[in-house]
This record gives C-alpha cells, structure tokens and sequence, in this order.
C-alpha cells in the first residue's frame, strides 16, 4: 500500500494530546467533495482526494495519524461517531438554522457523513489499493500563502514552552512601526518556532484612541485572509498588535514565536470599503449561579449605518454552551417578530475550537440602518459540563478563562444608503435569476 492521505475520515477526527477538540474551524480542509461514485471502497476504503489531512499527519497538533488505512482502521467506531454527532471536522454551526454558506466550511455533508458511517458498519474495508490517489505534498511552513508580506510583526523574543505543564493564555503587544496610515489587503499569521505548542490565536489590532479590531484568527490549517477587492482593514499610524495565545503544552520542551505578515494597498490608497472586527455584545454583567444549566443571556448592537456582515465568531469560556444570532429589523411589523430574523445558530459551542465563520460572498446579510444585533448565549455551570472547573462557584465577566463571556465578534464594513440600496438591488436580481433557473453570473 502506497503512503496516502486524503480520505474522508482523515480530515474528520482533530481532536487534542487531552482528548479534546482543537481550535480553528480551519483544520483539515479538503480541496473538492467526495467523488460521487457508489463504490465505497472508492470514497473511504480507498482515500478518496476530497480531504487534505492537515491534522492528522506525524509531527501535527493531533494525536494519532490518520494517513494510511493501517493507521486509520483502529479508530474506525470513533470516527463514525463524532463524524455522526457532527464533533468532527470542527465546524459547530446548525446547517439547518439560518445562512448555511460560508467560505471556510469543514462541515461534512449529510451524504459524507453517512458514507462513512456505512463504510464502518461494513467493516472498515480495505477496498482497492489501486484507487487510492497519489501522497499530498504538504506546505512549506516557511511559505506565506498570501505572497511576500510587506510587513511582518514578529514577537520580539521567544517564548519557552515547557514539555508538560497546564494550557497558559497570554497577550503579548508588539509595535507595527508604521508612522502612517495603511490599508492591508491580505493578513496572514504564522508560527515561525514551535507551531505544534500553538492552540489558537487572535491578531487584534489596538490603535491608538484604545479601540481594537480582531484582525485574523490562527489555527493549524488556517492559511492567510486575503480580502475581497476594495475593501480591507486601517492600521493607522502608532497601532499596535496584541498577539493573544492559547498555548498547550505537547510532551517536548521548544521554544515558541509567532509572526504576522501584511499586504499592504499602495501608500495613499483608501479602499471603498473598510473592514471592521468589532466585539459586539455588552456582556459585563454576565449573571451565572451556580448548578445551573441553560442559563440565558441576552446582548444587543445597533447598527447606525447600513451594514454588510462578513462573519462572526461566538465568544465564550468553559461554561459556554450555545449561541444564537438573530438581526431585528427597524420598522417593526403587522405581528411580533414578523421582522426578526435567525441569521445562525451554534448549538454546540466548544471553548477550545474559537470558530471564525465567514459568509460566502453571495449570501452575506445585507441590513439596513438601525437594525439591532441580537446575540442570545446559553452557559452550563453545572458538574455536567466537563470543562466547568467549578460548578460551586457564581461566575460573572471576566478575562480569565475560570471567568466567563457572552459576547460575539462580528466582521462587517457599512455602506452609505445609496450603497446599500444598489447591494440589495443586485442581490434580488441574483436570487430572481436562480429561482427562474437562470444562470448565475
């Protein structure tokens, strides 16, 4: 049997070196859905090419390789069942609850799923050793995706990772060194020592009035953000970068260090569209006694301008359990909530995978001014929930991972009402056009 990966189940099961799921929502992309093909030695048996195992490779973040069928056959029974409770790849949004297009989906079909749920209740064949596709090539973890940055911010020294010791959070601020105002185009974060020691990471820029921007999240897999053209982020002059790190020990002491590459639009250049990631929810009086479950907590934003949002990424600690986003539209309605819209639901939030969920272009909420963001968490405070350190205890807001949160992070860029009015416009015709069968442009 030749050295191959790709198969479905490869890029379904990331879990950590503690049994728990790892942070990004990027891990294990795939490059083309199953072949459509009704042989299943073909689709799981057999590695079929829909799946880049970028987790479950030696040396990776994972704790078990998943690139030959040697390798993979023994967890057969525990893929199929945290692909069937939909646990793995980590992509922790309700298909069936509001917008389901997004441009960094992992999310298994339910045909994939089921594929593979049959491929194991028949015993985990084999199947055909001539099937299977030739070995990937994994990148170059020197290479940037995004090209040669124009800038990069390192971490001024390395951090020293000790071979065991508890998961450690820190914030580390650097200057960018910029004394102008640009605009980048493309954002990438990289691991230049010790990648493996790195769980997850936020990039927010602080500029100089105090505001911040969450500007690219980092997990393994997760390439460079390259935003659509003409529009793109402000990093003024005197901004400086937090690098927020969620750091997890993996049985070998290194060293760890993390860069930042910009693409930067030519000097003077301002795009028509400005990007911001903003935290939106006012959370601080976050009320959760203890021993109890489902406790709800409502938090609101108010947009002031038309706004198109490019994604969201739920924010919570230990104790979150699910969140809900909703728009209430201005203007109320002839019934109540006959203007409020579910845009997504998280049914299953899990604290060590922090998603980012990006809109597909196509389908990104489009909301006039004065819309109101609704954001509706649940917590678990309870000795049911397992990463509770302590159910005993009432919890509020707090940065602190035994504090908690209830807030959201939103990407978005606001429109002027001409702007909005000519989006909307072009965004009906498109839906006109594809329920009259008409092509898409």
């Amino acid at each position: 049997m030749r050295n191959v990966e790709g198969s479905i189940f490869s890029r379904t099961f990331c879990v950590s070196n503690n049994d728990r799921p790892r942070r990004t929502g990027h891990n294990c992309e795939r490059s083309e859905r199953t072949r459509a093909t009704g042989d299943l030695h073909k689709r799981c048996g057999a590695h079929s090419p829909a799946v880049l195992p970028t987790c479950h490779r030696p040396g990776s973040i994972a704790p078990m390789s998943l690139l030959t069928y040697e390798e993979a056959r023994p967890w057969a029974k525990a893929i199929k069942e945290n692909v069937l409770l939909r646990n793995m790849p980590p992509w922790h949004i309700d298909p069936n609850i509001g917008i389901s297009k997004f441009k960094n989906s992992v999310a298994l079909s339910d045909q994939e799923i089921a594929t593979i749920a049959q491929w194991v209740d028949s015993g985990a064949p084999k199947g055909d050793p001539a099937d299977m596709p030739r070995p990937r090539k994994f990148d170059d973890n020197d290479k940037w995706s995004i090209g040669t940055p124009d800038l990069i911010v390192e971490m001024p020294k390395d951090l020293a990772i000790p071979a065991k010791a508890p998961d450690t959070w820190k914030n580390i601020i650097v200057e960018t060194g910029l004394a102008e105002d640009r605009y980048v185009k493309a954002v990438e974060v990289k691991p230049t020592k010790g990648f493996r020691t790195l769980h997850h990471m936020g990039a927010t820029l602080i500029y100089p009035d105090g505001t911040q921007t969450l500007v690219q999240a980092y997990g393994l897999g997760k390439n460079g953000n390259t935003f659509e053209e003409g529009s793109g982020y402000l990093i003024s002059a005197g901004t400086k970068i937090n690098f927020n790190l969620h750091i997890h020990p993996y049985g070998d002491a290194t060293n760890l260090n993390v860069a930042i590459g910009f693409k930067l639009y030519p000097k003077g250049y301002v795009p028509k569209h400005v990007v911001t990631t903003q935290m939106m929810g006012d959370d601080a009086e976050l009320d959760l006694p203890s021993n109890t479950d489902n406790i709800r907590t409502d938090t609101y934003m108010t947009l002031m301008q038309p706004t198109r949002v490019l994604g969201f990424q739920p924010h919570m600690h230990t104790r979150g359990k699910a969140m809900c986003l909703e728009v209430i539209y201005p203007g109320g309605g002839k019934r109540p909530g006959s203007k409020v819209e579910t845009l997504n639901c998280v049914p299953n939030y899990k604290f060590n995978w922090m998603i980012a969920y990006d809109y597909a272009t196509d389908v990104q909420p489009l909301l006039p001014g004065g819309s109101v963001l609704h954001f509706i968490a649940w917590h678990n405070n309870t000795e049911s929930n397992k990463l509770n350190p302590d159910p005993d205890t009432w919890v509020g807001y707090g940065q602190r991972s035994i504090d908690d949160m209830s807030h959201a992070w939103v990407t978005y860029y606001t429109l002027s009402e001409e702007q909005f009015k000519q989006q909307l416009a072009e965004r009906n015709a498109t839906v006109q056009a594809d329920s009259s069968g008409h092509a898409r442009e």
